[in-house]
């Protein structure tokens, strides 16, 4: 498996016939039927779409952290990436993919820097490397005077931004991002909104989020909505 992106191609993602069933008791759900979607190294694409459509599945699928049922998921021109071990797998993503999710899921029994240097520690970099790194970013996001702080002593706002620093420490060119601003109050979710299409302007960074928030997705080159099990543009 090669495990650097190919910079000979101009796509990041592409998702070709991915199907998802879901089953409950007796019931079938069909959440994603057939879908096909690309995402182009430096984009920034807004996955939209009513409650229960498949957003955060799809997000999921595409960051492989679920298998689809049937269909492809290719990263920069790679072959399907869940032909790969699970080893494998597992290396790739913490290389390559960055995650935010709506809940920080930030480790209360380790301090702000500590828990932004995890992906570090996981690719068996020196602690000293680590937290260096892991500071940096977060002094970026203005958290600099936050660095020993337990998560649970931090606003919402704090938690989010040491979560994006945390998705950033080991240079992945895609970020996911699952509603990463719907549990904030506006003037709050604004301010997380500039910082992450900051990512983009100032990185290149290839965004796909999950949102609800109509202003936030306005921001992004892109919006795709989820109806049907297929994908449309926006």
């Amino acid at each position: 498996m090669n495990s650097v992106p190919d910079n000979n191609t101009n796509t990041a993602i592409s998702l070709k016939k991915i199907a998802k069933v879901f089953k409950t008791g007796n019931e079938t759900v069909d959440i994603l039927n057939g879908a096909d979607f690309e995402v182009k190294r430096g984009d920034t694409v807004a996955i939209t779409g009513e409650s229960g459509t498949g957003k955060s599945t799809l997000l999921h699928i595409m960051g492989t952290l679920l298998k689809p049922d049937s269909g492809k998921v290719e990263y920069f021109g790679e072959s399907d990436i869940y032909a790969f071990s699970d080893i494998n797998l597992a290396r790739f993503r913490n290389k390559n993919i960055g995650f935010v999710f709506q809940f920080h899921y930030l480790l209360n029994e380790f301090s702000c820097l500590e828990n932004a240097a995890m992906p570090l520690f996981i690719r068996k970099k020196s602690k000293e490397t680590a937290l260096k790194i892991a500071g940096d970013y977060l002094c970026e996001m203005g958290l600099e005077n936050r660095l020993d702080f337990k998560p649970y002593m931090l606003s919402g706002g704090e938690q989010q931004r040491a979560a994006i620093a945390r998705a950033l420490v080991c240079s992945p060119e895609v970020i996911l991002m699952d509603e990463p601003t719907g549990n904030l109050d506006p003037r709050h979710a604004e301010k997380l909104h500039e910082i992450i299409i900051g990512l983009n302007k100032k990185y290149g960074k290839t965004l796909a989020i999950v949102t609800h928030d109509a202003n936030f997705s306005a921001m992004m080159n892109r919006k795709i909505k989820i109806s049907g099990g297929l994908i449309e543009q926006v």
